[in-house]
């Protein structure tokens, strides 16, 4: 039986209606149209559908949307505001640091997760945080090199 509720996304409130088990990938991509959220592996361990809740990273594709009721999420297209890139998207575009583009939405959220929690973070920290995110394309260098050149901005 659907249930209308209310998700905050980007400090935007959206009221849908679910299924309880409607995962939150699903709503966001589907329901909301925030395409920036892939659906990748749909198991939980290739960061695809990264997002994150009240800060921390989450695989959506895990996550009941019911269980995001009265949580702050954000998706990538959060990170652009007024027209103007996020230093981490603009980073990973003057570094190169993505080919294909899928896993870049769930890379950049991760890193953000990573520089807000330690704003200094080495590169095995960086390494470290972005475990749970899987590139075929670039090797991952880029990425750190993105990240490691606005640490502490």
């Amino acid at each position: 039986m659907k249930r209308k509720i209310v998700l905050n996304i980007n400090d935007e409130d959206y009221e849908v209606e679910v299924e309880p088990n409607r995962l939150l990938v699903d709503v966001i991509r589907d329901d909301i149209g925030l395409t920036g959220t892939k659906k990748g592996c749909e198991i939980g361990v290739c960061g695809a559908c990264t997002v994150l809740l009240d800060g921390k990273v989450v695989s959506s594709c895990l996550m009941l949307a019911v269980y995001a009721i009265g949580k702050k999420i954000t998706t990538i297209e959060g990170l652009l505001k007024n027209g103007e890139l996020h230093p981490l998207q603009k980073a990973f575009v003057d570094y190169g640091s993505f080919q294909c583009g899928f896993c870049t939405p769930g890379m950049v959220l991760a890193s953000k997760a990573i520089l807000d929690e330690n704003s200094h973070p080495s590169e095995h920290e960086i390494r470290e945080g972005l475990n749970g995110n899987l590139c075929r394309c670039t090797g991952y260098a880029k990425v750190v090199e993105a990240i490691q050149a606005i640490a502490g901005k």
